[in-house]
């Protein structure tokens, strides 16, 4: 199921509902039939979604070191899309939306 992002000052952003309600969860929110990030709760929301980024970078790293084989061709050339990849249409949208005064709203 699909759950699309809406806010007056950018493209809508689509993605799937359980990336949603991962995401959402960061910044203290439920996935619902309908919901909203209310530009007063951008201001807070926006650090949170970007420190949980940045601790899966640091997690990544980690278990990247504590797996790696030598000479692995195959994991190298792998292109893993992490949290940082997929919430980025949807931080880029809580940013713009800050600066707009804007609210996102969501429905499925």
């Amino acid at each position: 199921m699909l759950v699309t992002f809406k806010c007056r000052s950018t493209p809508d952003v689509v993605m799937l509902r359980n990336l949603a309600e991962f995401l959402l969860a960061f910044i203290g929110k439920r996935v619902g039939s309908r919901g909203v990030i209310s530009h007063d709760e951008l201001e807070g929301a926006i650090p949170r979604l970007e420190s949980a980024i940045q601790e899966e970078a640091r997690s990544e790293v980690a278990l990247d070191a504590l797996h790696h084989v030598p000479n692995d061709y195959a994991s190298n050339h792998c292109d893993v899309a992490t949290i940082g990849h997929r919430a980025w249409p949807l931080l880029d949208m809580m940013r713009e939306a800050r600066r707009q005064n804007d609210d996102i709203l969501w429905g499925i």
